[in-house]
């Protein structure tokens, strides 16, 4: 398992974090191949990519021909055994749901090697039990990427108690390869990040709850007073509130009650308030 020669990877989920993950790795130098189950979710994923791609270079952050090899790099399918064929790595990034992953994961365990890498972009799940439904879990790791993945620097690489060394340290050395700045967690319960992200997203969604002040003068308090590049609510809008309030659900049913989701948060849920992608959740979003 050694990053610096890996060719071939499969991205399985062509969502906001899949096109984002597929997006770096063909750009780093690896034959990637975009999987989902719908041609359209396939081509949205792609589009997002060449959208994104062309962006960088007007931006004069690439060249038109790093663009060209970055595509070039690039393909989607539909068919699942197309898209690991002779592969060195696979990256989940499907819903957050524990059965989905594990089918997938021992669906692979049964068609890879051990020489394979196998890793999960899931942001809060059990590492551990996704890789013990996996023939070789020591293969398995955690790789949870950040959105805009193509923008953010922070890979947290999480392993399990069985998780091998060299598994755990393809994964740090990918994600160098990736332009990333890993950091390396156990396989707890939100990791690092989501747990503190969460914790903090959850107080602010209180606070507005309890009229402590708005949306907008809790997110400028962060930003100016702690340094934040971004507000808790406003990150909770990009994340999506359905996505918080499923990993809410999970902390507080893993932690305790510190991480129960206030009742507002569900309430905008259920009303399709979930952010950015909806176009309204603790702001108004337009396109």
């Amino acid at each position: 398992m050694d990053a610096n020669q890996m060719k071939r990877a499969a991205v399985i989920g062509a969502g906001t974090m899949g096109h984002g993950i597929a997006h770096v790795l063909a750009s780093s130098g690896i034959e990637t191949r975009l999987y989902d189950l719908q041609e359209a979710a396939v081509e949205q994923g792609l589009g997002a990519v060449r959208a994104n791609l062309a962006k960088g270079v007007e931006k004069g952050k690439l060249s038109a021909a790093e663009r060209d090899a970055a595509l070039a790099r690039l393909s989607g399918t539909v068919k699942f055994e197309e898209a690991i064929a002779a592969v060195d790595v696979v990256i989940e990034a499907v819903p957050e749901k524990l059965e989905l992953k594990q089918q997938i994961f021992e669906s692979l365990g049964r068609r890879l090697g051990p020489e394979v890498l196998l890793a999960t972009n899931t942001s809060s799940l059990s590492i551990t039990r996704i890789a013990n439904v996996t023939a070789h879990p020591e293969r398995v790791v955690g790789m949870h990427f950040f959105n805009p993945v193509h923008i953010m620097k922070l890979l947290e690489v999480v392993e399990t108690p069985r998780s091998s060394p060299a598994a755990v340290q393809a994964a740090l050395d990918l994600g160098v390869r990736l332009g990333k700045d890993p950091i390396r967690v156990a396989d707890a319960p939100g990791f690092a990040s989501s747990r503190l992200g969460i914790a903090i997203g959850l107080e602010a969604i209180r606070m507005v709850e309890a009229g402590v002040a708005s949306p907008a003068d809790i997110d400028k308090a962060m930003k100016l007073g702690y340094g934040f590049p971004m507000g808790p609510l406003e990150l909770t809008d990009i994340v999506g509130l359905d996505v918080r309030l499923s990993i809410a659900e999970y902390l507080e049913r893993e932690l305790g009650p510190r991480f129960a989701p206030p009742a507002l948060l569900r309430d905008k849920v259920l009303r399709g308030e979930l952010g950015k992608k909806s176009g309204q959740g603790f702001y108004a979003w337009t396109k």
